[in-house]
């Protein structure tokens, strides 16, 4: 009997880790800037409610997603390069979250996903590309942390503090 549960257990993270990566894929087309758009918070979310793995796959396959609608500006290498930093972020996102607080968690993948990211560009594009890209990224980190840091607060008064 408890291999049944298991079993239905694993069905059902596998089935919402394949709704989190669809709805990466809607806000992919939600673009603010270039291949800055609204894919993260899903990866967020996950990294909240399902763990740091979970939320560094549907994060790195939501920068994919959204590489692939904008027709890979930066190149396959580069954008692979995103979704692997994306990836930590993610997992970084629910450490700070256990370690500290939500709001810290936020504070940090806005940091880390603006700009850290950009910076981490310098070497490849040039100080032009940190300052063109900086500010976007910025905003877009903290609007994507935010959501998922709300979505995943609402869902646990909701529900109860079960995860």
């Amino acid at each position: 009997m408890k291999e049944n549960t298991n079993t239905l257990k694993n069905v059902k993270t596998l089935t919402l880790v394949a709704m989190l990566i669809a709805l990466s894929a809607v806000g992919a087309l939600i673009k603010v800037f270039n291949t800055v758009a609204f894919d993260s918070m899903p990866g967020y979310f996950a990294a909240l409610y399902l763990g740091g793995w979970y939320g560094a796959l549907v994060i790195s396959l939501g920068h994919m997603l959204t590489a692939i609608t904008s027709g890979f500006p930066l190149g396959l290498t580069n954008h692979i390069y995103v979704a692997a930093q994306m990836a930590v972020y993610a997992y970084l996102f629910r450490f700070f979250y256990q370690k500290f607080n939500i709001y810290v968690a936020v504070i940090a993948a806005t940091i880390l996903n603006g700009p850290v990211s950009a910076l981490l560009f310098v070497p490849i594009f040039g100080w032009g590309f940190f300052v063109g890209w900086v500010f976007p990224l910025t905003i877009a980190s903290f609007a994507n942390a935010l959501l998922a840091a709300l979505v995943y607060k609402g869902i646990q008064k909701g529900v109860g503090n079960k995860r």
